[in-house]
């Protein structure tokens, strides 16, 4: 039996998300969590940080996903350049235009990292008080993965579309005492 555990590209992506009660240990536990994808442990796809404070406001920081106001920046930097080089100064203006909207669309459109549907989930799922990191994974090395939760005690998992055995694992390397499946509604997206 392995203890990798391994996702097909054709199959659904593994969505982990761990709560802390605070946000610094949550940056922590991301630190880890890109030590264990520098040493070859973890693929990881995107990670986003969800931290939602006591009166229940939630901000969203995300790692991979293009924001608008840099896209359409960087769209707008290219296109005029192109549009300065073909057709002069009345180029790179109509570029310049042209180039900040695509990128300011595309970034809205283009979804790369944890889906939009997900986060909306975890936004309402989690608990106020706290910070959530929610991993979208490609590969687990299980075995490291869960010799790293262990540092982390006290967290606890929110949700992870893995085999039960596996959820239990994480929860006793956690030190969290939810026991059985995790029956919270989730995204159909």
């Amino acid at each position: 039996m392995t203890d990798d555990v391994t996702t097909d590209p054709a199959a659904a992506d593994t969505i982990v998300g761990i709560s802390f009660d605070d946000a610094f240990r949550a940056q922590e536990f991301l630190t880890a969590t890109y030590r264990l994808v520098a040493n070859g442990d973890l693929g990881l796809r995107d990670a986003v940080i969800i931290v939602k404070d006591a009166d229940g406001k939630t901000t969203v920081r995300e790692t991979t996903d293009p924001q608008p106001g840099t896209s359409a920046l960087s769209g707008g930097m290219w296109a005029g350049l192109v549009g300065l080089i073909i057709g002069g100064p009345v180029g790179w203006i109509a570029g310049t235009a042209i180039g900040a909207g695509a990128g300011a669309v595309s970034a809205r459109v283009i979804d790369i990292g944890v889906p939009d549907e997900w986060v909306d989930w975890f936004r309402e799922a989690v608990q106020p008080g706290t910070a959530t990191v929610v991993l979208l994974l490609q590969r687990i090395n299980t075995s490291v993965v869960l010799d790293e939760l262990e540092r982390f005690a006290g967290a606890r998992l929110v949700y992870a579309n893995v085999p039960p055995d596996i959820v239990q694992r994480i929860r006793d390397a956690l030190d969290d005492p939810a026991s059985g499946p995790l029956t919270q509604e989730t995204p159909n997206p």
